[in-house]
């Protein structure tokens, strides 16, 4: 039996540091339009799965990823990683754009339900989340992952933790 040659992929990304940073100074949703931008650097998973903020507004942000064969699993389709972690992000940066200055979050939980499998062929992809409830100490956020055709490939509600200083 004889393999393939190995395939290779670099990538490069921003100080994670520059973008903690102006959470502290400002509002959530500056700080992911800042990203959207390019005028702050997106987080270094961003990168790493090549996924994009594609768009920013109150209570609501949209993901795009082009699906790739370093995303597959050993069946040969996107691993379920890739949709949990574009779903998690969708939810989390929702809530994120309705944030005031120095107020963090983190999740608390993330069901997941796939729906549909993602391959190359199923071209770019969008994951839309939106805030569904913002109190004081939690938040919940739900996300839909859609293909170009608008077809659902996977949603996500999640509970979401917000830490005021």
């Amino acid at each position: 039996m004889t393999l393939e040659p190995t395939r290779e992929r670099t990538h490069t990304w921003g100080d994670p540091g520059v973008s903690a940073a102006e959470v502290r100074t400002s509002e959530g949703i500056e700080v992911l339009r800042g990203i959207a931008q390019g005028r702050l650097p997106a987080a270094p998973i961003a990168s790493t799965l090549g996924m994009g903020l594609e768009s920013v507004e109150p209570g609501r942000v949209v993901f795009t990823l082009e699906p790739a064969e370093f995303h597959y699993n050993p069946i040969g389709s996107v691993h379920g990683g890739v949709y949990a972690t574009l779903l998690d992000s969708a939810c989390g940066c929702a809530v994120h754009s309705m944030l005031p200055a120095g107020v963090g979050y983190t999740s608390l939980d993330l069901t997941v339900k796939f729906l549909r499998a993602m391959r190359t062929d199923t071209g770019p992809v969008r994951c839309i989340g939106t805030v569904t409830h913002l109190g004081g100490r939690t938040a919940l956020a739900e996300a839909r992952l859609v293909d170009g055709a608008d077809r659902l490939l996977a949603t996500a509600t999640s509970s979401i933790l917000v830490m005021r200083p």
